[in-house]
């Protein structure tokens, strides 16, 4: 008795762990059967020489919301031309020799695979595609290049049939937008902005793990911002309000922080929290009350850099909390919003350059031991191992990835050889295909939709009907299906081996490729190199949330990294600044000893001699025009801020030699 009721708690607990699928998923699935079978359907009345890849189109531009498949859709087509015409060209100069053709393919899939390490969503997807659209169109026909541009034209051809059929199944089930769950998630992330920013005025720095935290949230809804402008017909202003928004959330973080440093230096004695959380809480007098206070303390002649520091940062506060309000007014309207912003994307050219090297070193490795092995299906094997590597060298976790590849492969090959060998059996019927397919593209459909299984339900949905390459008539040909079945496996395999084998990427590399970078950038901003200091900020928070990913989970190892990570951030912020509106104060001639001071202390980087920079400027504002003395007192703030940096990272700074050892290079502007 107690074995039977020990093993009935366990099954228990196991039925209680398994979540049916929501009905949205099954919708999900339904449309993208639909989709399949339509273009399927299609292919076979139009006589495409590969109607299957109509199909196979549908299912790699499976994507729960329409937005998100229409903007794959038009980067597959994109990256398809590319390919197209890559392809040709790589065939009339090599045609003639299949080894310059495989090295020049190589050295082509490892150019588009870095440079789609330097793009992000759908657009780094299309890079991608030109790269191995070269593999299925000229390497495929290595041995037919007369058959180079009707297979092109074909697979065009194919591609075009799919995006227009899941485009028309999309429209006409009212497929989900994207607009929702950007909405939401752009309410999310300003709510955690907003309690980090509360705490730190209203209390202290809530530290860099809150912010980070806070960060992540804000940068998570990025890749549907660029969806949503194919939605609407106003989704260009719904973008640009959600880009402004994102930069001023961005912004509010780092100022808080800044705010809540300053206050635990120098005190509170203007009562300047109460004042910051009022205006928060919607008291429309603060701001312009605030400016009106610095623009008095700039004119003064007793204010100091604190001071203006202080006042400067609640400012920025309010003002950014006014620019998220109004980028999330317009993303919820369309109309447009009081500015637009680019968001750039950190990439770390050495993790690129190793992404790169490794397709190429894989697509090298795996056309020797093919050719050596005297395998038939060698340009085939080739090209499934190519796109294997391409696809994975652009996933967030390509180790996750090349383990769906290995479960996936067999998984698809199982599937297709019972559709086709049991349940079909010799029939040639439409419907009884379409009925035979369902099970295992909704299956599909579903695993792909949970985090878990993802890589699994990808692998399953695209290869399936590769593997079981559906035409009129089927010919039922189990050799052919033995061969790719051996074929797509071994590619598998091949992948999983040179993910773990190849030029593995550790999180403490990528750890150390980031703060060097922001090393540098430090150094460029600290020794007057033009920058733009609004991007330089979310290019800076973009960093900031990927090196969050990579510290860790928990722990004071990860709050000492986090937190050096974040003191690069904003002292390179600070930098860029002050250099940007040293570079407008130039043409001043009331200024030009106190710039010449201030770039000076940039270059030698201690916080003593940025305070005295400081003051001095402070000192000019007050005798000069008084329309340059806001932008002063902007400069004095990020001089002041990049002295507390200094002062309190001082030790990290040594260590990276941007303070103390470093001086030298600095002040001989070397940014290498």
């Amino acid at each position: 008795m107690p074995d039977e009721a020990e093993r009935r708690s366990w099954i228990d607990a196991a039925l209680d762990r398994i979540e049916p699928p929501p009905l949205s998923s099954f919708a999900y699935a339904l449309r993208i059967w639909l989709a399949m079978m339509l273009a399927l359907y299609a292919g076979f009345w139009l006589e495409l020489e590969s109607a299957s890849s109509a199909a196979v189109t549908v299912a790699i531009l499976a994507q729960p919301r329409r937005g998100q498949a229409l903007s794959k859709a038009a980067y597959r087509f994109l990256g398809t031309l590319v390919g197209f015409a890559v392809a040709i060209l790589f065939t009339a100069l090599f045609g003639q020799d299949r080894v310059e053709m495989l090295v020049a393919f190589a050295l082509w899939m490892g150019l588009c695979v870095f440079t789609a390490n330097y793009l992000q969503g759908t657009r780094a997807y299309g890079a991608m595609l030109s790269g191995y659209t070269v593999a299925i169109i000229a390497i495929n026909n290595i041995d037919a290049p007369q058959s180079v541009f009707e297979s092109g034209l074909a697979r065009v051809a194919a591609i075009t049939l799919g995006i227009v059929s899941i485009t028309f199944i999309n429209d006409a089930l009212g497929a989900p937008y994207v607009f929702p769950e950007l909405s939401a998630g752009m309410g999310k992330a300003r709510d955690a902005v907003r309690d980090v920013v509360r705490r730190a005025v209203a209390t202290s720095d809530p530290g860099p793990e809150a912010a980070a935290d806070a960060m992540r949230l804000v940068a998570a809804p990025r890749d549907a911002i660029g969806v949503v402008a194919t939605e609407f017909h106003d989704g260009a202003n719904r973008a640009a309000g959600a880009r402004s928004a994102v930069a001023a959330l961005f912004a509010s973080v780092a100022a808080a922080r800044s705010f809540a440093l300053a206050v635990a230096r120098s005190g509170d004695p203007d009562d300047l929290r109460a004042r910051v959380l009022a205006g928060l809480d919607g008291d429309r007098d603060t701001l312009p009350d605030l400016v009106a206070r610095l623009d008095a303390l700039a004119a003064s002649g007793d204010a100091d850099p604190d001071a203006v520091l202080l006042h400067r940062r609640a400012i920025d506060l309010l003002r950014q909390d006014r620019l998220a309000a109004d980028g999330i007014e317009a993303l919820e309207t369309g109309r447009a919003p009081l500015r637009d912003m680019l968001l750039p994307v950190h990439r770390d050219f050495p993790d690129a350059l190793r992404n790169a090297a490794r397709v190429v070193i894989t697509i090298a490795v795996s056309a020797t031991l093919f050719v050596l092995s005297g395998w038939p299906a060698t340009s085939s094997a080739l090209l499934q191992v190519s796109a294997f590597a391409a696809l994975a060298s652009i996933n967030p976790n390509p180790v996750g990835f090349a383990t769906g590849a290995l479960w996936g492969m067999p998984l698809a090959v199982a599937c297709a050889g019972l559709v086709e060998f049991v349940v079909l059996d010799g029939g040639q019927g439409f419907p009884l295909l379409a009925i035979a397919m369902a099970p295992v593209i909704v299956t599909a459909c579903l695993l792909s939709l949970r985090p878990a299984t993802a890589s699994l339900g990808f692998i399953l949905l695209v290869f399936f009907p590769v593997v079981l390459a559906p035409a009129n008539p089927q010919p039922y040909n189990a050799e052919s299906y033995v061969n790719a079945s051996v074929l797509f496996c071994v590619a598998g395999l091949i992948l999983f081996l040179v993910i773990r084998i190849v030029l593995p990427t550790s999180n403490a590399q990528r750890r150390h490729w980031s703060l060097q970078a922001a090393r540098a950038d430090v150094i460029e901003a600290l020794s007057g190199e033009p920058q733009e200091a609004e991007e330089r900020v979310n290019l800076d928070a973009d960093r900031l949330v990927q090196f969050a990913g990579w510290a860790g989970t928990a722990g004071a190892v990860r709050r000492a990294t986090l937190r050096h990570a974040f003191a690069l951030a904003a002292l390179d912020t600070a930098a860029a600044g002050a250099q940007a509106g040293l570079n407008r104060l130039a043409a001043v001639p009331a200024y030009d000893r106190a710039v010449g001071q201030a770039r000076a202390a940039l270059r030698r980087a201690e916080p003593g001699s940025l305070r005295e920079a400081a003051a001095a400027l402070l000192a000019a504002a007050r005798t000069g025009p008084a329309e340059s003395r806001r932008t002063a007192t902007r400069v004095v703030a990020d001089l002041a801020t990049a002295s507390y940096v200094i002062a309190d990272q001082g030790r990290v700074l040594r260590r990276l030699a941007l303070w103390g050892s470093g001086q030298a290079k600095v002040q001989a502007g070397d940014v290498s």
